[in-house]
Protein backbone atom coordinates (compact mmCIF):
# COMPACT_ATOMS: atom_id res chain seq x y z
CA UNK A 1 0.00 0.00 0.00
CA UNK A 2 1.17 3.33 -0.66
CA UNK A 3 2.19 6.12 1.86
CA UNK A 4 -0.79 8.30 1.88
CA UNK A 5 1.03 10.89 3.80
CA UNK A 6 3.32 11.40 0.96
CA UNK A 7 1.28 13.82 -1.14
CA UNK A 8 1.04 15.81 2.03
CA UNK A 9 4.16 16.53 2.21
CA UNK A 10 5.26 17.39 -0.74
CA UNK A 11 2.52 19.84 -1.03
CA UNK A 12 3.51 21.32 2.38
CA UNK A 13 7.03 21.17 1.67
CA UNK A 14 5.99 23.05 -1.63
CA UNK A 15 4.15 25.66 -0.23
CA UNK A 16 6.89 26.52 2.21
CA UNK A 17 9.47 26.65 -0.57
CA UNK A 18 7.46 28.38 -2.90
CA UNK A 19 6.55 31.04 -0.33
CA UNK A 20 10.29 31.34 0.67
CA UNK A 21 11.40 31.80 -3.00
CA UNK A 22 8.37 34.21 -3.13
CA UNK A 23 10.49 36.30 -0.06
CA UNK A 24 13.87 36.14 -1.32
CA UNK A 25 12.44 37.89 -5.03
CA UNK A 26 11.65 40.74 -2.72
CA UNK A 27 14.35 40.81 -0.77
CA UNK A 28 16.98 40.26 -3.63
CA UNK A 29 15.44 40.70 -7.31
CA UNK A 30 16.09 39.45 -10.58
CA UNK A 31 18.54 37.37 -11.60
CA UNK A 32 20.30 37.59 -8.76
CA UNK A 33 17.43 36.46 -6.20
CA UNK A 34 17.56 33.97 -8.59
CA UNK A 35 21.10 33.04 -8.17
CA UNK A 36 20.98 33.17 -4.04
CA UNK A 37 17.97 30.48 -4.27
CA UNK A 38 19.51 27.99 -6.56
CA UNK A 39 22.68 27.84 -4.84
CA UNK A 40 21.78 27.53 -1.31
CA UNK A 41 19.12 25.04 -2.65
CA UNK A 42 22.37 23.40 -4.13
CA UNK A 43 23.44 23.31 -0.89
CA UNK A 44 20.94 22.61 1.35
CA UNK A 45 19.69 19.45 -0.78
CA UNK A 46 23.10 18.28 -0.89
CA UNK A 47 23.47 18.37 2.76
CA UNK A 48 20.06 17.02 3.23
CA UNK A 49 21.07 13.99 1.10
CA UNK A 50 23.94 13.24 3.61
CA UNK A 51 22.43 13.92 6.71
CA UNK A 52 18.37 13.06 6.68
CA UNK A 53 17.67 9.29 6.66
CA UNK A 54 13.74 9.31 6.67
CA UNK A 55 12.16 8.96 3.26
CA UNK A 56 9.02 10.95 4.64
CA UNK A 57 11.37 14.06 5.67
CA UNK A 58 13.65 13.44 2.62
CA UNK A 59 10.55 13.68 0.56
CA UNK A 60 9.32 16.66 2.48
CA UNK A 61 12.48 18.88 2.35
CA UNK A 62 14.18 17.89 -1.34
CA UNK A 63 10.90 17.03 -3.19
CA UNK A 64 8.63 19.54 -1.77
CA UNK A 65 10.20 22.27 0.05
CA UNK A 66 13.75 22.62 -1.94
CA UNK A 67 12.16 21.98 -5.22
CA UNK A 68 9.85 24.55 -4.78
CA UNK A 69 12.68 26.80 -3.59
CA UNK A 70 15.05 26.72 -6.32
CA UNK A 71 13.94 28.12 -9.66
CA UNK A 72 15.35 26.48 -13.38
CA UNK A 73 12.68 27.54 -15.28
CA UNK A 74 13.21 31.29 -13.91
CA UNK A 75 17.08 30.76 -14.21
CA UNK A 76 16.62 29.71 -18.05
CA UNK A 77 14.01 32.99 -19.27
CA UNK A 78 16.11 35.33 -17.69
CA UNK A 79 19.42 33.83 -19.30
CA UNK A 80 17.32 33.55 -22.82
CA UNK A 81 16.46 36.83 -22.67
CA UNK A 82 20.08 38.53 -21.78
CA UNK A 83 22.72 39.30 -24.98
CA UNK A 84 24.78 36.44 -25.14
CA UNK A 85 27.88 38.12 -22.96
CA UNK A 86 25.31 38.47 -19.76
CA UNK A 87 23.59 35.75 -20.65
CA UNK A 88 26.91 33.60 -20.52
CA UNK A 89 28.28 34.97 -17.67
CA UNK A 90 24.61 34.03 -16.02
CA UNK A 91 24.97 30.54 -17.17
CA UNK A 92 28.68 29.97 -15.89
CA UNK A 93 28.00 32.11 -12.38
CA UNK A 94 25.12 29.50 -11.91
CA UNK A 95 26.66 26.34 -12.51
CA UNK A 96 29.96 27.17 -10.75
CA UNK A 97 28.88 28.58 -7.64
CA UNK A 98 26.02 25.82 -8.05
CA UNK A 99 27.95 23.03 -7.82
CA UNK A 100 30.59 24.57 -5.72
CA UNK A 101 27.33 24.74 -3.17
CA UNK A 102 26.55 20.98 -3.43
CA UNK A 103 30.13 19.96 -3.47
CA UNK A 104 30.07 21.86 0.13
CA UNK A 105 26.90 20.81 0.99
CA UNK A 106 27.78 17.35 0.22
CA UNK A 107 30.76 17.51 2.56
CA UNK A 108 28.81 18.96 5.71
CA UNK A 109 26.59 15.80 5.21
CA UNK A 110 29.40 13.51 5.19
CA UNK A 111 30.46 15.35 8.66
CA UNK A 112 26.98 15.39 10.36
CA UNK A 113 25.88 11.99 9.24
Amino acid sequence: MADRLVPVLVAVGGFFGATSRYAVGLLVAGSAGTLAVNVAGSFVLAAVIGVVRSSRLRLFLATGLLSSFTTYSTFAVETATRAPLPAFANVGATYALGFAAAFAGLEVGRRYA
